[in-house]
């Protein structure tokens, strides 16, 4: 009961801040004073607890230090006009018949290249919603095909600050978990692109004829398509001409791409990724000189306060990255890296971890990892400690060896880091939303977000009854073998407690 009151207090100081718009670290610190004085109160050590807390925090030291590599790496990647060069020719391909699947598309290869969702959407995705909503597209599907297509990146980058994350809680080699994204994403993707491009012709249908389904369409959504359309009208014509614009600030010499090539070159070649980071930062800083003509003083600035472009139009799609930038999810991977101690040294989750050790020898371990993912992501209200806390739930639903933890991080990466952004509290999509000026129903149209949990549940389901049907076959073809044992009702093992015996 203690535990469960803890629990609820520090999620509603979650709401509390995240409702207010206030900074989410104080209510982390708050949830470390909660979550000690539980500790205290069950007779726990201050100096055991401190001690846990402690060790976690430097355990997170690595992913710590390759995310001040990727607030520098940003703010070059600005500053030197890679960002710049990559949109102004990309979104030359957008037309009004193909502007939704081309928004997917797109965001997707940006957040691939730089790892940030928000990031993505505040340069692709600012682009595509002002060009989409210029062209007349419906705003639902566009902000939902935005949404879906900067979290592509976010999953699967070699640069993405969850997938690093990711890597440093399971002990897990970051490009074979890359490889595995890439196998169990590819239906959902294309998925996503059938969806978005079904979109498109209903779109062009209703736009020629004009009635009929057309009328029907244009009258569901015209609530939400006037609000979006008059949030950016008066941003559409101004970036129409994303080449003359970014033109005027920068230098748009092929030379600007290397540094977004070397990172795809390096990632194939299965590089370190700090290594990697820190040649692309190089090449970076190399053209930021050499073809922008920046002065050093200026360049070391930016890599602490990011970039800060002198026209406003370019400011407004380009402005952010640098050291700074990345301290509050700094300050979230420790102190939620503190909690971890904590939790292990008070025993608080324990019970719980008991229930979901039990759901999932009921439906499997990544059904049970979904589970506890939209469940953590509601209370959570972000995306790092939704991944953190998913992983401390269901630890125990994993081994140690070495294809354990690469199915652990699998199931992390397709559970908590796409799911966070569904939940309409949570900033991790209520932040690229509002920066794209979508309407809040867009979470709808981000298909890839629950077609890639659904289908990883749905395989696992298959494959869990086909190996049911494979045992059943084999005890009715030797019926010497010893009948399975059966698993104790979930109500019983709750209230007496998890005791499995050889064999479970």
């Amino acid at each position: 009961m203690l535990e469960a009151g803890t629990m609820l207090l520090f999620c509603a100081v979650l709401f509390a801040s995240v409702a207010l718009g206030w900074s989410i670290i104080p209510a982390l610190f708050v949830g470390v004073l909660l979550f000690m004085g539980y500790g205290l109160v069950r007779r726990c050590s201050l100096r055991a607890m401190a001690s846990r807390a402690a060790g976690s925090v430097r355990s997170a030291g690595t992913v710590v230090v390759a995310f001040v590599l990727i607030g520098v790496l940003t703010s070059l990647w600005r500053a030197s006009g890679t960002i710049a060069f990559i949109v102004a020719h990309s979104t030359a391909v957008i037309h009004a018949a193909t502007v939704i699947p081309l928004s997917f598309l797109l965001c997707s290869a940006m957040s691939v290249l730089v790892g940030s969702s928000f990031a993505s959407a505040a340069t692709m995705g600012t682009i595509c919603m002002s060009l989409g909503l210029s062209m007349q597209a419906n705003p639902v599907m566009l902000g939902g095909a935005i949404l879906a297509g900067v979290y592509v990146g976010d999953r699967c980058s070699p640069v993405s600050t969850s997938a690093l994350l990711v890597k440093q809680l399971t002990h897990t080699n970051l490009f074979n978990t890359i490889a595995r994204m890439l196998r169990t994403g590819a239906v959902p993707f294309v998925l996503s692109c059938v969806v978005y491009v079904a979109a498109a012709v209903v779109e062009w249908l209703c736009a020629s004829g004009g009635s009929g389904f057309g009328a029907a369409s244009a009258a569901a959504t015209a609530g939400s398509a006037g609000s979006a359309r008059a949030a950016v009208s008066t941003n559409a014509s101004s970036i129409t001409d994303i080449g003359g614009l970014f033109s005027s600030a920068f230098d748009l010499h092929w030379l600007t791409l290397v540094p977004a090539l070397l990172v795809i070159v390096l990632a194939l070649l299965r590089v370190d990724v700090l290594l990697l980071m820190l040649a692309s930062i190089a090449a970076s800083v190399a053209v930021c000189v050499g073809v922008q003509h920046m002065e050093w003083a200026e360049l070391l600035r930016l890599l602490i306060f990011g970039y800060h472009a002198q026209n406003p139009q370019v400011a407004a799609l380009l402005d952010g990255g640098g050291i700074l930038s990345m301290l509050t999810v700094m300050a979230t991977v420790c102190i939620s890296s503190a909690y971890a101690g904590i939790f292990a040294e008070t025993r608080m989750l324990a019970r719980l971890q008991q229930v979901i050790e039990m759901l999932g020898h009921r439906i499997g371990a990544c059904g049970a990892t979904m589970i506890t993912a939209t469940c953590a992501a509601a209370l959570a209200c972000n995306q790092t400690l939704t991944i953190m806390l998913t992983h401390q739930l269901c630890g125990g639903l994993y081994g140690d060896d070495e294809s354990e933890r690469s199915a652990q991080a699998i199931d992390l990466e397709d559970s908590a880091v796409v799911i966070a952004p569904l939940i309409p509290w949570s900033i991790a999509g209520a932040v690229p939303l509002a920066t794209i000026n979508a309407p809040t129903l867009s979470l709808a149209a981000a298909t890839f977000l629950y077609l890639l949990p659904l289908s990883r549940m749905l395989a696992s389901a298959v494959r869990r009854r086909s190996g049911f049907r494979t045992r059943h076959r084999s005890q009715n073809q030797n019926p010497g073998l010893a009948i399975p044992h059966r698993p104790k009702p979930m109500l019983h093992m709750f209230v007496h407690g998890f005791h499995p015996k050889s064999g479970d």
